[in-house]
């Protein structure tokens, strides 16, 4: 029958398992196992029948042999060379004045290889150390920068809560932790109670992320207004531990509620709280935008009249009066006396016998209307007046002199 063996290389270090084989093994016995290193010595942890959960068969791999009493002594002997690279290997460091920190040497079964693991907060040139390490033992020499979570991982330490650190004992791979899951869990964020022995945020905060995340899906967002069928209410704050929430009510009162009888009195799907929307009180309307310009001219005084049509100039010309119209039975001709009789059976007066025409610069007909000694009749419209076009003046050239005045100006 196949057993499962749990194996650690370090005291107080992980637990790695391996097929036994066809070995029988108990408790406390040391074997050698083939690593991605070379062979190495490991003490037995647990002895199982059974692979444990998250294992697949194909990754175990047998073990090579039962510690004879030769490999045991071996085994010891490297362990005391080990301590002796850590001093020796401290003491260049310190010669060369290098910002690298020590953690463990570990040499493998045949002493094949020597791996040396620092830590360091930056890039080290070690090409002169690993000189010194090759002169000193003769053998390979390899230098690995780790990490301040696998240093706590590999040299142990107590945790907070009065255990062996959880790296040490059974975490194999480091998953992020982020302060997030601190503040959903409501912990204070106090650096020395939510921090390891190792500076890091805890690891055990990752532990319990996955209920909580569970209970905040079944609550209520925490600082809405929901309506409920006794008011609007406001969420407080939150209880895994009752599997309750607080809510602040309209009438200024506080209540803890449960999620049973939150979801009662708010139904399946909350609804958030909207406010109704209250005219401003005492405020006029603001004025639209064609009313504006009027309220403007009538504020300065200046009564708003129709803009006059502007007259058409003549096209039928008749022989020997050029730019006049023929005029038609009953019509005047503009520019000659009226000689129409008055209405009444009297004569015109002087003033409106003759009707002079206002002539633009151009020859064109810009106004037609009653001389100025006449004024005009009550709700006449008034005289229109053309705008002359000004002549453009000239653009003085950027760092010019101004131009000179043309002739005629």
């Amino acid at each position: 029958m196949t057993h499962i063996l749990g194996l650690r290389f370090r005291e107080n270090g992980q637990i790695y398992y391996f097929d036994a084989a066809s070995f029988e093994v108990r408790p406390g016995q040391h074997v050698l196992v083939k690593t991605d290193q070379g062979l190495a010595m490991a003490s037995v942890a647990s002895v199982l029948e059974q692979l444990p959960a998250g294992q697949e068969q194909e990754e175990l791999k047998p073990i090579v042999r039962i510690a004879a009493p030769e490999d045991m002594d071996v085994y010891g002997e490297n362990r005391e060379l080990a301590r002796d690279a850590i001093r020796h290997c401290r003491r260049c460091i310190n010669e060369r004045n290098l910002d690298m920190k020590l953690v463990d040497v570990e040499i493998l079964q045949d002493r094949s290889k020597m791996v040396f693991y620092f830590t360091a907060p930056g890039r080290i040139d070690f090409r002169e150390l690993v000189k010194d390490l090759v002169k000193a033992y003769r053998t390979r020499i390899e230098l690995r920068q780790i990490g301040v979570r696998h240093e706590t991982q590999m040299l142990g330490a107590i945790g907070n809560c009065g255990q062996m650190c959880c790296c040490a004992r059974f975490i194999r791979k480091f998953q992020p932790v982020t302060i997030k899951m601190a503040k959903e869990q409501n912990l204070f964020l106090n650096p020395a109670k939510i921090s390891g022995m190792c500076g890091r945020l805890l690891c055990c905060l990752a532990y319990e992320q996955g209920t909580y995340e569970e209970f905040q899906r079944r609550c209520p967002k925490l600082g809405k207004k929901y309506q409920t069928e006794q008011g609007p209410m406001k969420v407080l704050r939150s209880n895994i531990f009752r599997e309750s929430i607080s809510v602040y009510t309209e009438a200024g009162e506080e209540r803890e509620l449960t999620l049973e009888e939150w979801n009662t009195i708010a139904g399946d799907t909350w609804v958030p709280y909207v406010a109704p929307q209250q005219p401003p009180g005492g405020r006029p309307a603001p004025p639209q935008a064609s009313e504006r310009p009027q309220q403007g001219r009538q504020q300065q005084g200046r009564p708003q009249q129709p803009r006059p049509q502007r007259p058409q100039e003549p096209r039928n010309q008749e022989p020997g009066q050029p730019g006049l119209a023929q005029p038609q039975s009953g019509e005047q001709i503009p520019g000659q006396p009226d000689s129409r009789p008055a209405p009444g059976g009297g004569e015109r007066p002087a003033a409106e016998a003759a009707v002079p025409s206002t002539d633009g610069d151009d020859g064109e007909i810009v106004a037609l209307g009653l001389p100025s000694e006449a004024l005009p009749a009550e709700g006449a419209p008034p005289k229109a007046k053309r705008k002359r076009k000004r002549k453009p003046k000239n653009k003085r050239p950027e760092g010019g002199q101004a131009p000179a005045p043309e002739s005629g100006d």
